[in-house]
């Protein structure tokens, strides 16, 4: 017979312990926002916002203030006023065609790639790579009638100096030939670019055909690079019309304000003359022209993929 168990004897049964459950961690407070709301819509704020105080408030406080009739009225009959016109028409005709051409030469010569070539491309970018407003002061100084460089150096050799600073024809040559040597190496860069990367293949199935020389250059090379040549000719337009630095540093405008581009007329007429209604009207006329080239630079970028 067994024994009854003493009820004292009786082991309790083992009861597990209940841990209470960690306390659940709160996810950040970005990704318990409305799904729209997120981090690069809250990094894209303060953008947004510089955007609005530095671009967008300026152009429509542009346009108010440009929106008087009366001020292109008195515009379109001031003499200085259309004698700038034709010189941005001058500054940015000559200034963009010898620029490129001379950079699409230039880009046949730096291609060869020799050694003592590549050394001289990279002394030539220094002009793009110095700062543009002791660069174009340097210039502004050697052009000195008086005392400047380079009328000491063509006196030495018995040649006039000509009237850089003094006549407007050669004040207008002088600032468009300080743009071109300002802006040629980075031009030159890009075409060079553009010609490196024309296949090898297309130039070996040339010479088969007979196409050496300046005719593989007419048939090959240039139509291969004729859309980097447009497209770059749009945007030095655009860059060349708002060029304020090559005006401003080596005439000044002068003589007696000939030698005036619209972006420099309008400074004037806003800082130095007080009429800003006035300098934004000057700035707002060329609007006709940049808007144009805008668009059409950003469709051809569009169809070539970039």
């Amino acid at each position: 017979m067994t024994k009854p168990v003493d009820e004292r004897h009786r082991r309790a049964p083992l009861v597990e312990e209940q841990v209470p459950p960690p306390p659940k961690e709160k996810p950040p407070w970005p990704s318990r926002l409305p799904p729209l709301v997120n981090w690069p819509v809250i990094f894209a704020i303060p953008f947004v916002l510089t955007a609005l105080l530095v671009v967008v408030y300026p152009v429509v406080y542009g346009f108010w203030m440009g929106a008087d009739p009366d001020l292109y009225e008195d515009l379109f009959t001031d003499d200085m006023y259309l004698r700038t016109v034709v010189n941005t028409i001058i500054f940015v005709g000559f200034g963009v065609n010898l620029k490129l051409v001379l950079a699409l030469l230039l880009s046949g010569f730096f291609a060869v790639g020799t050694w003592w070539i590549r050394g001289l491309l990279a002394v030539s970018l220094l002009p793009w790579a110095i700062p543009s407003v002791p660069a174009l002061l340097s210039i502004h100084w050697m052009l000195n009638p008086q005392w400047g460089m380079l009328g000491t150096l063509l006196g030495s050799v018995g040649i006039a100096n000509p009237d850089w600073l003094i006549d407007s024809t050669w004040g207008m040559t002088a600032a468009i030939g300080a743009h071109i040597w300002k802006w040629l190496p980075f031009w030159t860069l890009i075409m060079l670019a553009a010609r490196m990367a024309i296949p090898q293949d297309v130039y070996e199935a040339a010479a088969v055909d007979g196409a050496t020389g300046l005719r593989r250059f007419y048939w090959v090379t240039f139509p291969m690079l004729s859309n980097v040549f447009l497209t770059s000719a749009l945007l030095s337009s655009i860059w060349t019309l708002s060029d304020y630095n090559s005006i401003h540093f080596i005439t000044g405008g002068g003589p007696a304000d000939t030698t005036h581009v619209l972006a420099t007329l309008g400074i004037r007429f806003a800082f130095d003359v007080g009429d800003v209604d006035q300098g934004i009207a000057v700035a707002l006329t060329a609007l006709p022209v940049i808007i144009p080239l805008i668009i059409v630079l950003v469709r051809r970028l569009g169809r070539e993929g970039f």
